[in-house]
């Protein structure tokens, strides 16, 4: 990996685009290096993994009125959108079945200074190979260099430290790996970032606080943008420059200012492109800091049962890390994290209503855990709000570790019996994590796959869609086209809005 000083250039200083991050991330986009085995394996799990969530969530009222977006805007040859066999086009492709892929909070994510689901890059892709008529090694190409970017930004900048979303990276890091798909000139795909980055800066609001549907809009938007981005730049059309860097740029306005200092790293010439191996999935529908704590929460409800009744404990102390306890911990000071009647979308970033459901429950179900009945069970509220986080220093330094092998998301439970009497135990990592008790493999990801399409897929249509997914570098532009599943049954129509 090769590492850039990135910071705020003045007007007046002749900064050539060459130097800037937009033109760097550019290069790597256009570098013809093969993708690895094992980045190829990798990459086939999390077609799967993201089709499986987007299945799960295709009667849910987001997506509907996603997909009801879409069906407004026929194309040919156009794109496909999940659950239906019409084609649309790609960027209202890339809109629709991002949200239904977001919607559950269900797939891939990775954490560092800033937080990413870079599984979200996945759908414009997608909607663009089908589009294009590109073949699977395109698609394989355009994927390995989208999940890179998102995740080496992600690694370097934090955004979410000055209420930024994650998704700023997103836009980038799906016009770069749209850029690659296409075999585009760095200088397009140069002008794509730069635009896709200026469209999809927004404040982190969406995830605080009463979180609303918009938490499943916001990626699926900036993966829209991405698209439109470019084809705008592949008309000729410049964006703002430059646009990290610029004296009234990014950094200089929206992240640490005009004497910031960032050190960026990215693949070097003819360097492979590996870092989706360094994310990890979720056999959870939960924030991904919470998956550890569910593993947890369940082995504990059968070694330690007299902690589900809410008479038997006086307090539980969960001791994370800081983003743990301040997005989705007592931190966050949101009354709405320990309120029965908070939306799903509130609940799933809520770790101590999770830790309590899961410690009664000794499961997790990505429906029957958040129902409105299990939320307000009297029982289960009590046991909630007896449960509260703390920032622990050296959670916290595990949290930001660049070492893989120490990098943690779980933390320290002491429990406080009524008795007088202790229960203390930890986990550093989710059972799925590869370094976790039960690592997903391809076997894991079929199985998610198989029980989340269950009752909305045919079992031929199941069958069909995974065997064409394990082929994914074989595939035609045609068999590209078909990567996508037909629901069994007619679908709930979208309200009616203005298309």
């Amino acid at each position: 990996m090769k590492s850039f000083e990135v910071r705020t250039h003045p007007s007046s200083e002749a900064f050539p685009r060459e130097e800037q991050l937009a033109w760097r991330i550019a290069e790597v986009a256009a570098d013809p290096v093969d993708v690895a085995p094992e980045v190829v394996e990798m990459i086939v799990n999390r077609v799967i993994d993201n089709a499986a969530v987007a299945v799960a969530s295709i009667g849910r009222a987001p997506v509907i009125a996603a997909r009801g977006q879409a069906l407004a805007h026929p194309f040919s040859p156009g794109s496909s959108v999940f659950g239906v066999t019409d084609r649309v086009s790609p960027e209202w492709a890339a809109w629709a079945n991002g949200v239904a892929v977001r919607e559950l909070d269900y797939h891939d994510t990775f954490l560092a200074a800033e937080y990413s689901h870079p599984g979200d890059n996945i759908p414009p892709i997608l909607a663009v190979a089908q589009h294009a008529g590109r073949g699977g090694t395109d698609l394989v190409r355009g994927i390995a260099t989208g999940y890179e970017i998102q995740i080496d930004l992600a690694k370097a900048i934090s955004l979410h430290a000055h209420k930024i979303d994650h998704v700023a990276h997103l836009g980038p890091s799906a016009a770069a790996g749209i850029g690659t798909l296409l075999g585009l000139d760095p200088g397009v795909t140069f002008q794509a970032i730069g635009q896709a980055l200026h469209t999809t800066t927004a404040t982190r609001q969406s995830r605080k606080g009463e979180i609303s549907t918009w938490k499943a809009y916001a990626p699926a938007f900036a993966g829209k943008m991405a698209v439109e981005a470019v084809d705008r730049a592949m008309r000729g059309q410049t964006s703002p420059s430059p646009i990290w860097e610029g004296e009234d740029g990014v950094i200089a306005w929206l992240l640490d200012g005009p004497e910031a200092r960032y050190e960026v790293s990215l693949p070097g010439a003819g360097e492979a492109k590996r870092a989706i191996l360094d994310s990890f999935t979720k056999e959870h529908s939960a924030e991904y800091q919470a998956q550890a704590w569910i593993d947890l929460a369940r082995r504990l409800h059968a070694e330690h049962p007299e902690l589900a009744d809410p008479a038997n404990v006086d307090r539980i102390v969960l001791h994370t890390s800081h983003h743990t306890h301040n997005v989705i911990g007592s931190g966050a000071n949101d009354p709405q994290k320990y309120d029965p009647a908070a939306s799903r979308e509130t609940l799933d970033h809520s770790v101590p209503y999770i830790f309590a459901v899961a410690l009664q429950d000794g499961a997790w179900d990505h429906v029957a855990s958040y129902a409105p009945e299990r939320a307000a069970r009297p029982d289960t509220v009590a046991l909630w709000r007896r449960i509260t986080t703390v920032d622990d220093p050296e959670w916290t330094r595990r949290y930001h570790s660049n070492d893989l092998r120490e990098k943690a998301f779980g933390g320290r439970m002491e429990a406080v019996l009524t008795d007088g009497s202790t229960v203390v135990d930890e986990i550093a990592v989710a059972d799925a994590h590869p370094l976790g008790a039960r690592p997903f493999a391809r076997a894991d990801y079929a199985a998610k796959f198989r029980m989340l399409a269950d009752g909305v897929l045919a079992a031929d249509e199941i069958e069909r869609f995974l065997g064409l997914a394990e082929r994914l570098p074989e595939l035609t532009p045609d068999e590209v086209r078909s990567l996508n599943v037909v629901a069994e049954s007619a679908l709930p129509a979208a309200p009616k809005g203005l298309f």
